[in-house]
């Protein structure tokens, strides 16, 4: 099988994925799909839920493990569609499509790659491909859940759009809801303790908080009040106001740091963080995958946006083809070139390591 036939052959895979509606916890179907590359190719495969997962022919457990990794789960289209999300359209050089630049292209790209590995003798690593579900959901039936099923895992490419760009550090995300109390009463009368009024100043503190510790590659930690919620009726003063607090953590703290570090010092009744697991990650830029994707002339950046990263605690570097400025945008697309330089970088990338 020459790379190009496995390009053509990616590319007619991310079609049908496009036109197989597959929002998160729903993948069963584009689950087969996947399922049938894999068949196709006489590579033994196994599936957990919607997870599809496969390792190299000659596995060898005395070896490290590279894990390549991107989902096939998508969000549901906005209404600034003025395509069919869900139909596979060709236009100058452009592919559009619900899941063709988050993670299609990436996808497909990775499922070639392995499969043009999957037979090659003498290894350094071991390969194991995952196919994951609920990644746009961070659901609990996605990639995490298949960490306990696959081989132990050394490193990681996980594909997300990033211009094959390398991605060495990646945010992590703690979302917290607090309240601001206050005296309930009857707007009629006098109160000096109205919750909403005493929510001015938590809101300017949270504008002005500064984390102390800046990342080289990520920046500073970035904490925004997304979602604020009181009162159900004109004349009554709400007992409380309900914050929402979306906090993105460099790789300076772990997330538990953080909620420490709020807890004592949010001027709130109470914060509480609705889960500690989406960490930031990154991996160092001496490890032979980071230099092998310098010595093709990729640069390194850090990455705002949250993926499956989050989840692994082993040194893992976001790489794939597309934008993720396009990612969730109406008349989503990808080019076919990226595709087929993505294809070629990936092979070069891991020949460099494999």
């Amino acid at each position: 099988m020459t790379k190009e036939n496995l390009t053509t052959s990616a590319i007619q895979l991310l079609k049908d994925l496009i036109e197989i509606p597959s929002f998160s916890s729903e993948e069963h179907l584009t689950a087969a799909r996947i399922e049938q590359w894999f068949t196709d190719y006489k590579m033994p495969f196994q599936r957990s839920q919607n997870n599809i997962w496969a390792v190299n022919k000659h596995f060898d457990a005395t070896k490290p493990t590279l894990l390549l990794n991107s989902h096939h789960d998508t969000v549901k289209p906005n209404n600034g569609y003025t395509k069919d999300p869900f139909k596979a359209q060709l236009e100058d050089g452009k592919l559009y499509g619900l899941g063709s630049n988050d993670a299609g292209g990436c996808l497909v790209s990775l499922i070639a790659t392995f499969t043009h590995f999957y037979a090659q003798k003498n290894l350094n690593y071991n390969l194991v491909l995952v196919a994951s579900a609920e990644e746009e959901s961070s659901g609990d039936a996605g990639l995490n859940s298949m960490l306990s099923i696959i081989p132990k895992i050394d490193v990681a490419i996980v594909g997300e759009p990033t211009l094959m760009q390398l991605a060495v550090a990646e945010k992590g995300l703690v979302v917290f809801d607090a309240f601001v109390k206050g005296t309930p009463g009857h707007a009629a009368h006098p109160n000096a303790d109205n919750a909403i009024y005493n929510t001015i100043e938590v809101l300017q503190w949270f504008k002005d908080f500064r984390f102390e510790k800046d990342s080289q590659s990520l920046g500073p930690v970035k904490m925004t009040v997304t979602q604020i919620n009181a009162g159900k009726q004109h004349n009554a003063i709400p007992a409380a106001v309900e914050l929402v607090v979306d906090v993105r953590v460099n790789d300076q703290y772990t997330n538990k740091e953080i909620v420490e570090i709020l807890k004592k010092q949010a001027p709130c009744e109470s914060i509480e963080p609705r889960g500690l697991r989406l960490n930031s990650s990154s991996i160092p830029v001496a490890h032979p995958l980071v230099q092998a994707g310098i010595a093709l002339g990729r640069e390194t950046y850090g990455s705002p946006t949250l993926s499956d990263q989050s989840v692994l605690s082993c040194p893992s570097l976001k790489l794939g083809p597309g934008d993720s400025t396009r990612s969730h945008t109406a008349d989503e697309f990808i080019y076919v070139r990226e595709i087929e330089e993505g294809i070629t970088l990936y092979i070069q990338l891991l020949t460099k390591i494999l």
